[in-house]
């Protein structure tokens, strides 16, 4: 126990920096990244529309938390069928913890459930380090400006618990459900929680 505490304080710590590479309400930076089917996607693509970018990493106990609960399944469908765009991007360098090839990949989301959009792959890091992706998951928010409207956590429950679930307030939601409504997001930003992000 007093392991993973440490564990979780050193993540804190080694994000609580992020934000000088993305400026909220600022356009987010624009990429293009091969999905695991090997088709291209470019940010521009979906001008006009809400985009969420979670960072994933399938071996991550808190990515597991949110997969095996179907909590990031729910979400997922829930806003996708608003027409929102979600992009699951990896940023796993080849070798490390979560990198897998494509039929790997197509099979645990499949096996996952998962509704997302596509699953991007930013092995060399680019995209991540763009972004100041530091976790898994790590979540974006993106308005049909091309602005980014939040960066953070999926959630206030820094825990591998799937029972924290439940109590937790969800950023991500809130983020797009104030947007939607034309309301001010409370939280733009918070502290990513999870494993590092395996560059």
């Amino acid at each position: 126990m007093l392991k993973y505490f440490f564990s979780l304080f050193v993540t804190i710590l080694f994000v609580t920096n992020i934000y000088a590479q993305v400026q909220i309400d600022a356009e987010a930076p624009k990429f293009t990244l091969a999905d695991s089917h090997g088709k291209e996607h470019s940010l521009v693509d979906f001008n006009g529309k809400y985009v969420v970018l979670e960072w994933i990493n399938f071996d991550c106990p808190f990515v597991k938390k949110h997969y095996n609960s179907k909590n990031m399944q729910k979400l997922q469908k829930e806003f996708t069928d608003k027409d929102v765009v979600w992009l699951l991007i990896c940023s796993s360098a080849e070798g490390k913890q979560g990198h897998f090839n494509n039929d790997e990949i197509n099979k645990r989301l499949g096996e996952a459930g998962a509704n997302a959009t596509a699953y991007l792959i930013d092995e060399d890091g680019t995209v991540g380090k763009k972004y100041g992706a530091k976790t898994t998951p790590h979540m974006f928010v993106i308005n049909p400006d091309g602005n980014l409207i939040y960066a953070g956590a999926i959630d206030d429950k820094p825990s591998t618990k799937v029972e924290d679930i439940d109590s937790a307030v969800n950023y991500v939601s809130d983020a797009l459900n104030s947007a939607f409504e034309g309301k001010e997001i409370e939280v733009k930003t918070s502290v990513a929680y999870g494993c590092s992000v395996k560059y």
